[in-house]
């Protein structure tokens, strides 16, 4: 590097690289800069005259290369907002996606028990049963994976968080929790029907956490037909799908002996979360 770039013009190669793959290569390249620099976004714009070191360079481009090969920004940076809270995130879970805050929102209007019981299914980094968790500090949470690893980055979160009304299980499913009943249960399980042509873009992630057998719904279907011996009468369970799958969710809960079936849809127009109450 013949002389010391500038963050401005740092910044401008980064934005440069990143406008040919993204449509939001300024603020992917402003967020990056700060974090491989360790400062402030704002202090980008409130000194971009200063002079970066060659290593700092590097490594910043580095990290625009990594984001050009399409990985998730959350993953280089090992965090991501959601609900109110910072997470950490990599490659053992998914990355949060802001429709999966509808989940948390139906939770919270579902059940209004002050010490409720609540199962989070294949919790991942915690999003759903954390983002719970801080508006419910009574309520006694589970959130259950088969990852191990996931449950390692959920167990960082809720302790970062002081969130200690959250009990990780490790295991498929129900296994973990045996006999016992909620009030309420949550899941954002796998639905992307095997061989969907949108899974090359999500590379990145866990494709366990991502695809289920057949159409997608193989997973739905566990947790809908396992899910009344667990509930108690009058407890609600709540599911994200497929933008597609909205119709079989709800022929599935009625036939399992739901009621108050009803879908609702993302902030995107799209039906996304399915809820049914047991009797």
């Amino acid at each position: 590097m013949a002389s010391p770039l500038t963050t401005s013009q740092l910044l401008a190669r980064g934005v440069a690289r990143l406008e040919t793959c993204s449509e939001s290569a300024r603020l992917e390249a402003e967020l990056l800069l700060a974090h491989a620099l360790k400062i402030p976004r704002v202090r980008l714009k409130s000194h971009p005259e200063e002079s970066r070191r060659e290593a700092e360079a590097v490594h910043y481009l580095g990290l625009i290369e990594r984001r050009a090969g399409g990985e998730p920004l959350a993953y280089i940076t090992g965090r991501r907002d959601f609900w109110t809270l910072s997470l950490e995130v990599n490659a053992a879970v998914l990355v949060p996606r802001p429709e999966t805050e509808l989940l948390v929102e139906r939770g919270l209007a579902l059940c209004k028990t002050p010490a409720a019981a609540v199962l989070d299914l294949g919790t991942g980094s915690g999003a759903i049963a954390l983002a719970l968790a801080s508006e419910q500090p009574g309520w006694s949470i589970a959130a259950v994976d088969a990852s191990a690893r996931a449950l390692s980055v959920a167990r960082r979160n809720a302790a970062r968080l002081g969130l200690t009304r959250v009990s990780f299980l490790e295991g498929r499913w129900f296994e973990p929790v045996a006999d016992r009943r909620f009030d309420l249960i949550l899941s954002n399980p796998p639905y992307i029907a095997e061989g969907d042509p949108a899974l090359p873009d999500l590379r990145f992630e866990p494709l366990s956490a991502l695809a289920a057998a057949g159409d997608g719904m193989a997973d739905l279907h566990t947790i809908i037909r396992g899910a009344p011996r667990h509930l108690q009468p009058g407890g609600w369970l709540a599911l994200e799908h497929g933008s597609t799958q909205a119709s079989a969710v709800v022929a599935e809960l009625v036939a399992r002996g739901f009621d108050s079936v009803r879908s609702h849809r993302d902030f995107g127009g799209h039906l996304r979360v399915t809820e049914g109450r047991i009797p």
